[in-house]
């Protein structure tokens, strides 16, 4: 089901909450709090479509709570993560670029357009949690695939925390666990989660929310996610070269015996 009005009630909301953000930013000097504010407009976009909804279903209902635990999670993660730290180096990067005036220019450059991304990829949510369908088979292949998303990404970025805390792993690749198998298991699972949601919408008849899963997955793989993340690695950890050779970059898979040189 889609409604123009609470979508974009929807908009209202998510580039409120990023302006708010914003202002915060500026006597910090750290656009980096906009990661922690990533699952926030989630939560906040699947309370508004909620509340719109005549009457939730039991699957609506599932899709709330589902987007719930994987904002708090993430988010909860990312903040202590980021607590006390100096603004992250892809900021530091941008804010070169961009100055002078990069205060005013995060608002759009960097706020406004989370705000947008986040209120387009919503698109699934918006269909599941107003529908009125009953419950079907893409249903029950919709809530496993969400929950492994949801454990996977958990799993791994619980993984990643506890080997970066461990002194001894500085400059060290991360190949063990989950990440033996993917070298982006928390992205993995992230897309594994948009495509259920996707799953949930298409049993309300949300078709068309395909483009999130879609847009999330491009995000993940070529732009913010895998492909930003590597590109310079390589030359901060040398045994991420070989790790490469050896590990699917994205899907789980067996890992690969060296080539010889």
């Amino acid at each position: 089901m889609f409604d123009l009005n609470i979508f974009a009630s929807g908009l209202a909301i998510a580039l409120g909450l990023a302006l708010g953000v914003w202002l915060l930013s500026i006597p910090l000097k750290n656009v980096g709090i906009a990661d922690s504010l990533w699952p926030v407009f989630f939560i906040l976009l699947s309370l508004t479509y909620l509340l719109s909804a005549p009457e939730p279903n039991a699957s609506a209902w599932f899709v709330f709570f589902l987007v719930c635990l994987w904002g708090a999670r993430l988010g909860t993660y990312i903040t202590r993560r980021n607590w006390g730290e100096a603004e992250d180096r892809r900021y530091r990067a941008m804010r070169t670029a961009n100055d002078p005036g990069f205060w005013w220019k995060s608002l759009y450059i960097v706020f406004g357009l989370q705000a947008i991304l986040a209120w387009v990829i919503s698109l699934p949510l918006l269909a599941a949690l107003l529908g009125q369908a009953p419950l079907s088979w893409l249903d029950a292949v919709a809530v496993p695939l969400g929950l492994l998303g949801l454990g996977v990404e958990a799993v791994g970025d619980h993984q990643l925390a506890r080997f970066k805390a461990q002194p001894q792993n500085a400059g060290r690749v991360m190949d063990r666990g989950l990440w033996r198998y993917t070298r982006h298991p928390n992205y993995f699972g992230e897309a594994c989660l948009w495509w259920a949601f996707f799953l949930f919408a298409l049993a309300a008849g949300g078709w068309w929310s395909i483009v999130s899963p879609v847009l999330m997955t491009w995000l993940l793989l070529r732009v913010s996610g895998v492909s930003l993340l590597e590109q310079d690695i390589g030359e901060r950890r040398p045994g991420y070269r070989e790790y490469i050779e050896c590990t699917n970059a994205f899907i789980p898979g067996p890992p690969r015996p060296l080539a010889p040189h």
